[in-house]
């Protein structure tokens, strides 16, 4: 949200200057049309400052169409789209952005406006388990922005953005697989886990996925298959609760110390209670 804003205050600033140059001009009786586009630039900054994004819009759509000539156009044009994005109307913005893409497709801002696509997708996210549709397009926009403008601050969020891209599509394999086992469907959900391992490695699942698989290929006889992936999660995850928990399959009298201690507690109440 910080790069947005910046974006906006700098367009604010070299407006008011342009503006400032302008009112240097003798005074003509007939309002020429770059005056008439900053106006009206000018009218939408103002509407967006003070919460009407719907009109504020509606200017700076209003300003383009005034000059489109103009350097000021295209920024006219990415603003319409920031002001449907700042209150979520999605729908609106992410069509700004592309008519924007489409139409200026030289614009200095087209970093940001890829950005601002990637966000659009990003927000939209609301249940990765439903709907896979957003996930794929944020991730689409952030790679693609990370390829081909890794000099950019949008890069750097970008790639912070994939990582957390990457969590919300472990999530889901994690989902489904656990889904799987309490359909004692095993086989599907050891591939679903399989797939969590093998392309999600990097997530905060990979230790839970691990375990899943040494429980799976145990229940299943598959021993040998079961040890391996233990080894796997107790080199690289010892300190997990999910290696106590596989550690656990194969020394079934095992207790962690977490256990021993609240053993120890529950008799301790107990022994508490006899004595009052």
């Amino acid at each position: 949200m910080k790069i947005l804003y910046n974006f906006i205050k700098l367009i604010l600033i070299v407006l008011l200057i342009s503006c400032s140059k302008n009112e240097k001009v003798s005074i003509v009786t007939e309002k020429n049309i770059e005056t008439q586009m900053i106006e009206a630039f000018k009218e939408g900054y103002f509407e967006l400052e003070n919460g009407d994004v719907l009109f504020a819009a509606k200017k700076f759509n209003e300003a383009e169409l005034l000059y489109p000539q103009s350097i000021w156009a295209p920024r006219a044009a990415l603003m319409a789209a920031y002001a449907y994005y700042s209150q979520d109307y999605y729908y609106d913005a992410e069509y700004e952005l592309n008519r924007f893409l489409k139409v200026y497709p030289n614009e200095k801002n087209i970093p940001y406006a890829h950005y601002l696509l990637g966000m659009i997708y990003y927000e939209k996210i609301v249940d990765e388990k439903k709907d896979l549709k957003p996930l794929i397009q944020a991730e689409e926009k952030f790679k693609f922005i990370e390829k081909n403008y890794p000099n950019t601050d949008f890069a750097l969020d970008a790639s912070y953005k994939l990582d957390l891209i990457q969590d919300y599509l472990a999530s889901k394999e994690m989902y489904i697989g656990i889904h799987y086992i309490k359909k004692n469907k095993w086989i599907a959900a050891i591939n679903r886990f399989k797939k969590v391992v093998d392309n999600y490695e990097e997530t905060s699942f990979i230790d839970e996925a691990l375990h899943r698989l040494v429980e799976l290929h145990y229940k299943l006889g598959l021993i040998e298959e079961s040890q391996k992936y233990a080894s796997l999660l107790g080199y690289n995850y010892k300190s997990s609760e999910w290696y106590t928990k596989s550690y656990k399959i194969f020394n079934q009298n095992y207790k962690s110390k977490l256990e021993i201690k609240k053993e120890k507690e529950g008799i301790f109440r107990k022994f508490k209670k006899l004595l009052y």
